[in-house]
């Protein structure tokens, strides 16, 4: 095992990954921008770091900073936990140059499943199912409009290199296609340095469903279930739970079991998830591979009982995945609320600031992960989100009903949250139904 590792993260993925390494006898090197110099946290790490001002180029997403730090510090491995530079192959690479093990997949597994057409040809080779349309990046407007005729529209663009929704266009006929392609290219090469874009069919009404994977250097790998993340405003996951309600289990471990497969055969050592969407007829359609541990992961370590933090650490540190696909039952539901610091009545307008008020939720069956207290500066450099709210019980109905209980003890004050859209969301007839799509959330605050 590792004895000392650094955190190149913020905010509660940091304060999670510092709490792991705690309890499995690591030491922790935490860095920080000067945005975050007084972040409670820091206070918890054994050593913490300045590796620059706030924007997050000159800190966060600085691999030299980051790396002298790792060197001052003399560390044997780095966490980057999820965001900035958790899926950047060249930082995984650099880590390895520097004889330092990056805690996640080796820089040739990322780039196999990070890059979208790449992952689409690992997919397909797997037995994966993917969607229908372009092979490989788009050349040309005219290839572009020959592949959107044979698949039929609606089609989407989408950036090869990243995710979020930046880069991609929805197209529902010719003419939107030749504008938007040119469109879509200058926003991933902005967004992500890479302007390659490729189209698939697209769906009007889905479901997205995701598969969290843990694959290790010793050619295993396992599923965990999947997670359905369907309630989303702009491309960006609200609420999420575990399992998915009205699925078809059969279809979905014969999806996993491929999943698993494509890992293996690009020699992913890590924590993985596998993002789908699901159609009206039940049938799965991969969108893409997180190669890094996702936000949403609490809802799936409550159900399966697997800390998928300490995993990823052990994994890369060698060790085997000590759980044969068997072992891997589901207990119970659980469900994650994404608190941001938005103000959901004006237009989710940010509201940074300091919080005066924090009286988080507790009680059985209720997990808080997050890094404010009382008297906490939210700054406003980075991702809005200042709280996960999960919660545990023996059934969906029962999840549902600890939750809004749960978000009704949560106050927060004078800084707007999204405490009140969530607890809208928890009482929603449809969402308690369970088989929202993925449009549904907008469509409800139109």
């Amino acid at each position: 095992m590792f004895k000392r590792v650094l955190i190149a993260n913020r905010g509660e993925i940091a304060l999670r990954i510092m709490r792991a390494c705690r309890e499995m006898g690591v030491e922790t090197v935490c860095v920080y921008s000067t945005a975050d110099k007084d972040a409670p946290y820091l206070k918890l790490a054994d050593r913490a770091i300045c590796i620059g001002p706030g924007p997050s180029k000159e800190s966060y997403l600085n691999i030299s900073r980051i790396l002298s730090a790792a060197e001052v510090a003399d560390v044997d491995a780095i966490h980057p936990g999820y965001g900035f530079l958790s899926e950047r192959p060249d930082f995984s690479q650099a880590c390895r140059d520097c004889k330092i093990e990056f805690i996640g997949p080796s820089p040739e597994a990322m780039s196999a499943l990070g890059d979208k057409v790449e992952c689409k040809r690992t997919a397909k080779a797997n037995g994966v199912p993917v969607f229908p349309g372009s092979p490989d990046a788009i050349e040309d407007e005219e290839e572009a409009v020959r592949i959107a005729n044979e698949i039929g529209y609606p089609v989407i663009i989408k950036a090869s290199a990243g995710g979020g929704g930046r880069g991609m266009k929805v197209c529902h006929n010719e003419v939107s296609l030749r504008s938007m392609l040119r469109v879509a290219s200058q926003e991933a090469a902005a967004a992500f340095g890479n302007g390659a874009v490729f189209i698939e069919k697209y769906l009007e009404k889905a479901r997205h469903v995701e598969i969290q994977m843990l694959g290790d250097k010793h050619g295993n790998a396992v599923y965990l279930w999947e997670r359905d993340c369907s309630l989303q405003r702009r491309h960006q996951k609200v609420i999420e739970e575990a399992p998915a309600p009205n699925i078809d289990r059969a279809k979905l471990q014969k999806v996993a079991e491929s999943a698993a497969k494509m890992i293996k055969s690009v020699k992913y050592a890590g924590a993985a998830t596998c993002e789908f969407l699901l159609d009206e007829k039940g049938d799965f359609y991969m969108l893409e591979v997180n190669t890094r541990v996702q936000v949403e992961h609490p809802v799936t370590e409550l159900i399966t009982g697997i800390d998928i933090v300490k995993m990823s650490i052990a994994i890369a540190a060698g060790e085997k995945i000590p759980y044969k696909q068997s072992d891997i039952k589901i207990n119970g539901h659980a469900i994650e609320c994404r608190i941001c610091a938005e103000d959901p009545a004006q237009g989710f307008r940010p509201s940074a600031g300091k919080i005066a008020t924090w009286e988080p939720p507790g009680g059985p069956g209720v997990r808080m992960d997050t890094h404010v207290v009382s008297g906490y500066v939210v700054p406003p450099n980075y991702d809005s989100m200042v709280a996960k709210l999960i919660v545990h019980a023996d059934t969906r109905e029962l999840a549902l009903d600890r939750a809004a209980r749960a978000l009704r003890e949560f106050n927060v004050g004078p800084i707007k949250t999204t405490i009140p859209l969530h607890q809208r969301l928890v009482e929603n007839t449809d969402f308690r139904k369970g088989g929202v799509d993925i449009h549904y959330l907008e469509r409800l605050l139109k």
